[in-house]
């Protein structure tokens, strides 16, 4: 994700966000960024099989499957390499879903496009 996004994030009024690469955990494997979740941090991603497992069966895999309970995870679903301009649109859509309802706590919240419309998605995980 392009540190654009927290940068959004921080003119939106979530003044804690940050970036990766700001916290200097760049190039880190996806199970070392797990730190994040031990952190009480939301994390956005793109790559959300790898956090909430398969699309048909979240939470049965992924880093976020063993974890009882967590700050959030919000998975942008676009287009393999999906430029900056789609994931702002993604993610200004997550935050439009954020400002009507701010609490993920153990919650999924996916923004997927499809063909010409955006499909948003909040869900529990771990599920109750």
């Amino acid at each position: 994700m392009s540190p654009e996004l927290a940068k959004l994030a921080l003119e939106r009024g979530y003044g804690e966000s940050s970036h990766i690469v700001w916290m200097k955990l760049s190039g880190r494997k996806d199970w070392e960024l797990k730190t994040i979740v031990d952190g009480d941090w939301t994390f956005v991603t793109k790559n959300s099989v790898d956090f909430r497992g398969p699309k048909d069966e979240p939470g049965t895999k992924g880093q976020y499957a063993d974890v009882a309970i967590h700050a959030g995870l919000v998975c942008l679903n676009g287009p393999t390499g999906m430029d900056l301009d789609t994931q702002v649109e993604l993610f200004e859509q997550a935050l439009a879903d954020l400002d009507a309802d701010a609490d993920l706590v153990n919650q999924v919240l996916e923004v997927t496009a499809e063909e010409e419309d955006l499909r948003v998605l909040r869900y529990a995980l771990p599920r109750d």
